[in-house]
């Protein structure tokens, strides 16, 4: 299948350089990268249908109160 897709100036000079770095064509590079985006959303797809919000605030509730650290204070 062929899409044609807009992306800015400096992203498609990276795509470009990347690829002629890897002596593969640009269209590799992009297909590469939408792939590898893809499969970064469905994990957290997945991840999202295992959690639950019951769980989350029993994890939380084991946490005991204190106060920050005085370097991680805002």
């Amino acid at each position: 299948m062929t899409i044609n897709v807009t992306v800015p100036d400096g992203v498609y000079r990276q795509i470009a350089e990347l690829a002629a770095r890897q002596q593969v064509s640009v269209e590799r590079i992009a297909s590469a990268a939408l792939t590898e985006q893809l499969s970064g959303w469905a994990r957290v797809e997945q991840m999202a249908e295992r959690a639950s919000r019951e769980h989350f605030l029993a994890a939380l509730d084991k946490v005991p109160p204190a106060e920050p650290a005085p370097e991680d204070r805002i």
